[in-house]
């Protein structure tokens, strides 16, 4: 196997987990406002979210696991910051595979015209 098809395959591999990650809309929303609001607490996290602190720890957790996410301790608290390098990754497979897409648009494209 190629080298560059090793890459794109643990490239692969890593950014499903992301995605996998992302797929849930409660764990969504939660990367949304660590985005938007930057570090928070569970109790931060939890308001609004029409779900349990325990439930957004659980999904802090999934979250964590992929890599997303990490907490830093202050004094009792946990506080939860984003892992932007790991959204980049994620973005980075979604424009090779938005280029995969365009190249093969592409080259049906030229066939079809080809054809006429």
């Amino acid at each position: 196997m190629s080298r560059r098809l090793e890459r794109t395959r643990r490239a692969v591999a890593e950014a499903s987990l992301i995605f996998a990650a992302l797929g849930d809309p409660t764990r969504l929303g939660v990367v949304a406002r660590l985005s938007a609001e930057g570090p928070l607490s569970i109790t931060r996290l939890s308001e609004g979210a029409g779900v349990t602190r325990q439930a957004i720890s659980k999904h802090l957790q999934t979250l964590a696991g992929a890599g997303l996410v990490h907490d830093v301790r202050v004094g009792r608290e946990r506080i939860w910051e984003l892992e932007t390098a790991r959204l980049q990754l994620a973005r980075r497979e979604l424009d090779r595979i938005s280029a995969e897409w365009d190249a093969a648009i592409g080259r049906l494209k030229a066939f079809v015209e080809e054809e006429r």
